[in-house]
């Protein structure tokens, strides 16, 4: 994509000074704009309608050949002519804007709205933040001058300002858009006067989302993070086909051959040329050859006349159609009559190649393998597939309150039940599990555990210690031991959640520490570890998501994720509907047994009404 920085205003209200120009903090606030949009595109450009050499120098000085463009209208018509020049004159598909006034623009600015236009298939993606009324009642605030677009949509842009529309979003209508919600207002804040440049002065930089930068984090940032942090295990290993259930294949497999390898019959019944069909009258045709599947028979069948054919036998060389023969008007030995009208031409024709084409990918690098997929790999002969190695994930519990299963109980002691859910969790994902058993509230037996975990995994999981009781040490551990990307989230179950990593004798590994209550540890699993391990594994495979009605209202304050335990049914009117399991508490682990689904309420959500829509995360194929 192309980065353009508008800067292409008067500075009416700056002292007849450009904004891009103004001092801030050692440089022009666009010099400080142009750093950050620098690492997330292609290339650079700077809009401005006057001071051209002052923004070339700025661009000079940071190392950049970006250009300076002016606008194709004239008379500083505002930030939508500064786009309609970016479009029509970069030389990328997409366009990234921000303005000259946002020096704290978000260093993952760009990412992100390109995943929303992907994942959308929209034209446009725009920044938007949570902002309140004088009422105190929560909006969504749209900020149209950081967006990313398609360059395809400068027609529909060119329509807008030609009636002499001039507003930024005047011209959605004409176009897809879609909003990705950013948590980071003050990223956003707008300089508008020389009071606000020096208020902008004082402020701190607002914590980014990239790894390791701030302790509480809404769901999305988190999962963000860590797929961005993570990257797949590079080793390979060939097995047998058989052995390729639920692995994840490591290149692209080509097919060797065409599939089917002739042009064959989709039925039993009787090959000919359409063009042979009557279009008013019946037609009789008269039975040359019998051409059964697998013997090529290479008989020449001619005009006039047909070939009885069993389901995958070859095409006689001319003829294009086959007529099921329960659709025959009339079969003697020797002939068969077709009515006016059964059949079209070209019916129940298989071609050569449809299936798959020689030289073509068959299955594609990161597809997790399937039961169809062993049927269509072996149809191309293959008896070894090349797949990623299984990930080695060590995981433990802590805490001195845990029993083994056959320990007796004593006053305040638990059973440990995530080791189970866990080694359940990892099964399922294809992992080869560690399970090290309870380590009790010790740093000494803790650092030590991590040592040895780390030595031996590629991804470390625990359980219980990361909360901010005094004997919860993983966090300080993490520390010492690597670096830490978070260790609290703004979510329900599972708040106090740590991910980073951590070295030991050479060797390093990524450390989940999960809070320690069942349905909280299994909640941040699901929705945190999974997607880490899965990317680790190099598949990107993700939940199985539906949209249904809640049968209740669902009590939720805005500022967190909550996860809710839900079973989903099909209503009496035939639409999918969802009711939640009870209690919700994050200790009550038969909740999870009971759910079929997860009732996923996002961070900016208030209470839901009955029969509002909402997103639903099937455990089937999960848990």
């Amino acid at each position: 994509m192309t980065g353009m920085i508008l800067a292409g205003g008067r500075g009416t209200r700056m002292g007849r000074v450009d904004k891009g120009l103004q001092p801030f903090r050692g440089g022009p606030l666009a010099a400080h704009v142009l750093q950050r949009l620098a690492p997330q595109v292609a290339q650079l450009a700077i809009n401005a309608n006057r001071n051209q050499a002052a923004y070339a120098s700025i661009a000079v000085a940071a190392n950049s050949d970006a250009p300076v463009w002016q606008d194709d209208l004239t008379g500083f018509e505002g930030p939508l002519a500064g786009l309609q020049t970016g479009l029509r004159r970069c030389e990328t598909d997409w366009l990234l804007t921000a303005p000259c006034d946002s020096p704290f623009l978000p260093d993952d600015l760009g990412v992100r709205l390109a995943e929303a236009l992907l994942r959308d298939d929209a034209d446009l993606a725009v920044a938007v933040t949570m902002d309140a009324d004088e009422s105190g009642d929560a909006y969504r605030r749209v900020h149209p001058v950081f967006a990313l677009m398609k360059k395809s949509v400068l027609p529909k842009l060119d329509a807008y300002l030609e009636t002499g529309g001039r507003r930024m979003d005047g011209w959605y209508g004409a176009i897809k858009v879609t909003q990705v919600l950013f948590q980071e207002a003050g990223a956003f804040r707008n300089i508008n006067t020389l009071a606000d440049l020096k208020d902008m002065e004082k402020l701190a930089e607002p914590a980014a989302s990239g790894f390791g930068r701030k302790a509480s984090l809404s769901a999305g940032e988190a999962q963000r993070i860590i797929r961005d942090a993570i990257t797949p295990v590079t080793a390979v290993e060939k097995v047998a086909l058989r052995q390729a259930l639920e692995r994840v294949l490591a290149t692209d497999v080509i097919s060797p051959i065409d599939v089917p390898a002739h042009d064959n019959s989709a039925m039993d019944g009787y090959a000919f040329r359409g063009a042979d069909l009557s279009a008013d009258a019946p037609t009789t045709l008269r039975v040359a050859a019998t051409v059964l599947a697998g013997r090529p028979s290479g008989v020449h069948i001619p005009t006039g006349e047909c070939a009885r054919i069993m389901t995958g036998g070859v095409m006689p060389d001319g003829l294009d159609t086959v007529l099921p023969q329960e659709l025959a008007a009339a079969i003697t030995p020797d002939s068969v009559t077709i009515a006016p009208g059964t059949i079209k031409t070209g019916a129940n024709r298989r071609f050569k190649g449809e299936d798959l084409a020689i030289g073509k990918p068959a299955l594609h690098q990161g597809k997790i393998v399937t039961p169809a997929d062993l049927g269509l790999l072996a149809s191309l002969g293959m008896a070894e597939v090349p797949v990623r190695r299984r990930l080695r994930v060590a995981f433990f519990s802590t805490g001195d309150e845990l029993r083994s299963i056959g320990e007796a109980l004593e006053p305040g002691c638990i059973y440990d039940s995530n080791r189970y859910t866990l080694y359940g969790m990892l099964t399922r994902l294809g992992c080869d599990v560690i399970d090290m058993g309870a380590v009790r509230d010790d740093r000494a037996a803790l650092e030590e555990a991590l040592r040895t975990a780390c030595t031996s995994a590629d991804a470390v999981i625990t359980s219980g210690g990361v909360s901010a009781g005094a004997a919860d040490y993983i966090k300080s551990i993490m520390t010492e031991l690597g670096d830490v990307g978070f260790w609290n989230l703004d979510m329900r179950p599972g708040r106090p959640m740590a991910f980073g990593r951590i070295a030991s004798e050479g060797r390093q590994s990524w450390l989940f520490g999960l809070p320690g209550n069942p349905v909280a540890a299994m909640v941040a699993f699901y929705f945190f570890v999974r997607p880490g391990l899965m990317k680790m594994m190099g598949t990107t495979a993700s939940h199985f998501t539906v949209r249904a009605r809640s049968a209740v209202t669902l009590r939720k304050k805005p500022g967190r994720t909550e996860y809710q335990r839900g079973i989903i049914y099909i209503a009496p009117n035939g639409e999918r509907e969802v009711r939640i399991t009870g209690s919700q508490g994050s200790g009550i682990l038969r909740s999870m047994s009971e759910a079929n689904c997860m009732v996923v309420l996002p961070h900016e959500q208030g209470d839901v009404a009955a029969g509002e829509l909402v997103e639903v995360v099937m455990f089937e194929g999960l848990i």
